[in-house]
């Protein structure tokens, strides 16, 4: 009785420790819950302890929200041009300032060595 016991406790430290990344990453609620949990079932199955590193590295580190940040450039610069968020631009030269028309090219004359 005390082998099958030591065996069955044995198997549920083992299972414990291989869960332990993900369950790290599910309280702290992380963006990458699903890689680190692929990570864990690769290590617990494969037997290489490299993917277990990574995965309680994973859930230790926070990843920073670079997608946030882009999103309100864009819409400033939307802003900034008059388009409401998501609608195309119209384009209209007619529209054009004078001061945004281009001048025609200087054509330079034969034999100056500057324009």
């Amino acid at each position: 009785m005390f082998v099958v016991g030591s065996i069955i406790l044995t198997g549920v430290v083992f299972l414990t420790i291989h869960s332990l990344p993900e369950r790290m990453a599910h309280k702290s609620k992380k963006i990458l819950l699903d890689l680190i949990a692929l990570l864990c079932l690769l290590a617990l199955l494969t037997h290489e302890h490299l993917f277990w590193f990574a995965a309680i590295v994973l859930a230790f580190i926070d990843v920073p929200d670079f997608l946030t940040p882009v999103n309100r450039i864009a819409s400033s610069v939307a802003t900034m041009a008059g388009q409401d968020a998501g609608e195309k631009p119209a384009v209209s030269t007619s529209a054009l300032p004078e001061a945004a028309k281009v001048d025609e090219p200087r054509v330079k004359k034969p034999g100056a060595l500057h324009a």
